[in-house]
């Protein structure tokens, strides 16, 4: 069988999804969109340099082209880009290039800008109508966003331009090419006229955002954030970035569940904001409260009409005023939302509304109502209201509840081990107005071992169980305990066992469980498109951000089927992504791959992605599970947090997926109420499995450490993780060789861990791979996948086939074969079993200009760690090169990129400097 994935047809549903992600928050005097002919003005060197995604494992995809923003607006043939301000940005990139840092997370949130006087600004108003200005900021895995100019801040040369320019030009419009929201007080300060929010597009986004500020399309993506008036307004900054004990004293109360409920004053734009070209109008339409099933449920329709010029799109959303109660409500909760199709000036549509009350349902971890570990609906009355924003809303019913309803009892888990003061919402009636006091959240008993003791009988006679699959259970009875404590460790990176240069191999990764039939699969980073170490090419994403303020997951859908074949084509069956924590704090570095402040958007998306994949036959591994809230000390801080905030806040994106199908999870690296999460039972076992039913597998994040209950966490305690059900540690050099003489074994040995949890384990896997593309390759019957309209670059086929070399104390591998010229790049991978410090070294020879700079970027597994340069050698060769500051993976690829003709290879040496201590 074979499937064609056209690549037009994948750039355009990746437009869309720019597009309608692009939230536009300020215009005023109708700036934008620019009219058809207008001459413009790009101010800021990120129109050279577009950010596609953030920085680490989800932004690390090789693309063979990126269009900016500036390439947007040239290619929309719609308006005059101007040239010589243009060669203006040239020249002086020259001497000032993009800075890309080297090594791991070490990118600048943003680059250098290029002074804008007024001079220059006056002079290209004398010749252009209008003006825009595209600001960059970046940040990532392992780099956090930090309150200082440059990051959250703008910096004084991009406050100096942007009061240039608008004082210089009529209309000028901002745009922010960033994963992020930013301080926003700069509006007030420059009276800037017109704000558009671009995010990051991946590789095809700017011209996405050229349709937007050309009119192509109106703008219809919303805020999935709140933008406060100071970083300090967010109520979860007394804590942030905390690397021991990270305490949730904000509790429920994050995003615009706090702004909403006692401080709408710290708002600048609300959480779902977002103008339009044209103009709505919101109506109530029927409204009918049905109380004769299982739990009462509201049906309703509300009716959409655009009353403006031009054809657009309007969100709807649907938020609940809750009864305060005896728990304490925000004032308003999002329950849903729906997108229009285009409507045309003067047209209407309908769009209907059902869900029962489980949509709005609080979590009782007190037993206050007396309905302790309990989801419930309090006694009162419901107030249902729909608009365009949280700020933006009419009532459209309401319903009463004469007594409290339990929605669903859950397990006893995760409860906090240390006692601490969260936020409680206290409603005047006097005023009728909210405010928080201090509630003291009570210690739990250790209680992590107690549970998974309390569970072992359920692994009696583990393999004789009938309501397993019997062709699974036939497979793993034949496995000895060795291969049981093989199939538990993923291999990687790197592994040439699967796709080459991506993140691991799990599954049959020895050679006795492959005969066996048991397949070798393959998973990569995401989110933002497939990452391949090896220099290969992919398709790079539109970030979570993006996908988000759509507020349209049939269109993130769509994309993600796409990339679901893309997946399928190169041999690869987990995308690790998408990225769903929540979007606690704006600093977090890793905001950019996450989709909102809010649990239920977070959800919707998250479906989304894994739905489009499985229609590929591939999945995705939802993470980090959970609580990955920020990237500093995330290895080793501690997240104390309520059960209450846990259920309704950091959980229900995750639950939302995994009862629409999802059928992977990884886990996060931190711990969780003083239990890191690979081996967290209550959160794997306890919450995952038995509170939500999910009978896929789970991974850890990768070499991440794990604690034995009131112990210190340490790297390979694969005991513990099996323990909890974590089915895959990741991740080793070798799975069978045991490298790094983890505990499992022993484990077993000494009666720590049973037979039947590895079984159980190992069970969970094979039955994932028996679905997978995976199987039906090793079976020889998988999809051919034949991509057309790709364009050809020169990296194709250089690292369809990479050639792997073993080295012990020191290597020479010859290169003469190698074309060097402009733009093409070789890969070749090194093996090696020991942990010894190499010195890498290119030999090569040039011309004779003494002057000439020929540059060769050199990659080990992804990560850029060296340029090294020739000058003139006039044809004698010289060996340029570098000593590593750490030992050889068991496995590295090594990718170099030729970024100038004329240098000619004689071989790569590599040759030990020290052991490792």
């Amino acid at each position: 069988m074979k499937k064609i994935l056209d690549w037009n047809k994948y750039a355009e549903a990746a437009r869309r999804v720019v597009a309608e992600g692009c939230v536009l928050v300020e215009n005023k005097d109708n700036v934008l969109p620019l009219k058809k002919g207008t001459k413009v003005a790009v101010f800021g060197r990120i129109q050279h340099n577009y950010y596609k995604s953030g920085t680490g494992s989800g932004g690390m995809v090789n693309v063979s082209d990126i269009y900016g923003i500036t390439d947007g607006l040239k290619n929309s043939a719609r308006v005059k880009v101007d040239e010589e301000l243009e060669n203006v940005y040239l020249e002086w990139e020259k001497e000032n290039p993009f800075e890309v840092g080297i090594g791991w997370g070490q990118e600048p949130w943003c680059q250098k800008e290029m002074p804008v006087s007024k001079e220059l600004a006056s002079d290209c108003a004398s010749r252009d109508d209008a003006a825009v200005i595209i600001i960059g900021r970046t940040a990532g895995e392992d780099k956090d966003n930090l309150e200082t100019e440059g990051s959250w801040y703008l910096t004084a040369t991009e406050k100096e331009m942007i009061k240039n320019v608008s004082e210089a030009f009529e209309k000028t419009c901002i745009v922010f090419n960033t994963g992020n929201i930013v301080d926003m007080n700069f509006v007030k300060e420059f009276n800037v006229k017109s704000v558009l929010y671009a995010w990051q597009g991946g590789m095809v986004g700017g011209l996405g955002v050229s349709d937007i500020l050309t009119g192509i399309e109106s703008p219809s993506g919303k805020l999935t954030d709140t933008i406060a008036c100071s970083i300090k307004d967010y109520p979860s900054s007394a804590n942030f970035g905390s690397l021991k004990d990270n305490v949730y004293a904000e509790d429920i109360y994050v995003g615009y569940r706090y702004f909403e409920s006692a401080a709408k004053d710290k708002v600048l734009y609300p959480f779902g904001f977002g103008l339009s070209y044209t103009d709505f109008e919101i109506n109530a339409g029927d409204f009918e409260f049905d109380n004769s099933g299982n739990l009462p449920r509201v049906k309703f329709d509300v009716k959409v009409k655009n009353t403006g010029k031009v054809s657009g799109k309007e969100v709807v959303q649907i938020y609940v005023k809750q009864p305060q109660g005896k728990l304490g409500k925000p004032a308003l909760v999002l329950a849903d939302f729906k997108k229009t199709s285009l409507l045309k000036k003067g047209k209407t549509a309908k769009l209907n509304f059902e869900f029962d009350i489980s949509r709005i349902r609080s979590f009782d971890d007190t037993g206050v109502t007396g309905n302790i570990d309990s989801f419930v609906c309090e006694e009162g009355t419901y107030e249902i209201f729909a608009g365009n924003s949280v700020r933006n809303i009419s009532k459209i019913g309401e319903f009463t509840l004469d007594e409290l309803i339990v929605i669903e009892k859950v397990s006893d888990a995760l409860k906090p081990v240390v006692s601490f003061d969260r936020m409680k919402a206290v409603l005047d009636k006097n005023t009728n107005t909210i405010s928080f006091e201090n509630e003291k959240v009570d210690a739990a008993a250790p209680y992590q071992n107690r549970h998974r003791n309390e569970n072992l009988s359920e692994l009696d006679n583990f393999t004789e169980r009938t309501d397993l699959d019997q062709d699974v259970l036939s497979v793993i009875k034949t496995l000895s305990d060795e291969e049981l404590s093989c199939i538990v460790r993923g291999e990687g990176m790197g592994s040439p066992k699967v796709t080459a240069g991506t993140a691991a191999a799990f599954g049959g990764v020895s050679k006795s469980m492959n005969d066996k039939g048991i397949p070798c699969c393959c998973c990569t980073d995401g989110p933002s498109g497939i990452r391949m170490d090896s220099g290969a090419q992919a398709f790079s994403l539109p970030n979570g951000t993006c996908q988000a303020c759509t507020f349209n997951p049939e269109l993130v859908k769509d994309l993600y089927e796409f990339t679901g074949w893309e997946m399928v084509y190169n041999k690869i069956d987990i995308l690790l992504g998408p990225g769903i924590n929540l979007r606690r704090h704006p600093l977090n570095g890793r905001n950019f791959e996450y989709f909102s402040e809010d649990p239920y958007v977070t959800g919707v998306f998250a479906t989304a992605n894994i739905l489009g994949l499985h229609s590929a036959g591939v999945t995705g591994s939802l993470k980090h599970f959970c609580c990955n809230n920020q990237e500093a000390g995330r290895w080793v801080s501690n997240s104390v947090v309520s059960a209450r905030a846990l259920r309704e806040i950091y959980l229900p994106g995750f639950e939302m997926a995994v009862k629409n199908g999802a059928d992977v999870i990884m886990t996060s690296y931190g711990s969780v109420n003083s239990m890191w999460t690979s081996g967290n039972y209550d959160l794997v076992t306890m919450i995952l499995r038995k509170d939500w039913g999910f009978t896929g597998i789970v991974m850890t994040d990768w070499w991440a450490m794990t604690n034995d209950e009131g112990k210190e966490p340490v790297r390979f305690n694969i005991a513990q993780n099996v323990r909890a059900q974590n089915d895959l540690y990741m991740v080793v050099p070798d799975a069978a060789e045991n490298s790094h003489n983890d505990n499992t074994l022993t484990a077993l040995s000494a009666g720590e861990l049973t037979r039947a949890e590895l079984l159980r384990s190992a069970y969970n896997t094979v039955l994932f791979l028996k679905k997978s593309h995976a199987q039906a390759r090793l079976e020889n019957r998988d999809i051919e996948v034949i991509i057309k309209n790709r364009k050809k670059t020169a990296m194709d086929g250089a690292t369809d086939k990479i050639e792997y070399f073993e080295t012990y104390d020191g290597l020479s591998i010859p290169l003469d074969h190698v074309d060097t010229s402009r733009g093409k790049s070789y890969s070749f991978g090194i093996v090696t079993k020991d942990k010894h410090f190499y010195r890498i070294e290119l030999v090569g020879k040039t011309g004779n200009n003494d002057l000439a700079q020929v540059n060769v970027s050199v990659s080990y597994n992804g990560v850029n760690v060296a340029v090294l340069c020739w000058n003139g050698t006039h044809g004698a060769y010289e060996a340029k090169g570098l000593t590593m500051d750490r030992p050889l993976s068991r496995n590295t690829v090594l990718n170099l990129y030729f970024a100038q003709s004329g240098l000619t290879l004689k071989e790569f040496k590599i040759t030990k400097v020290k052991d490792n201590e």
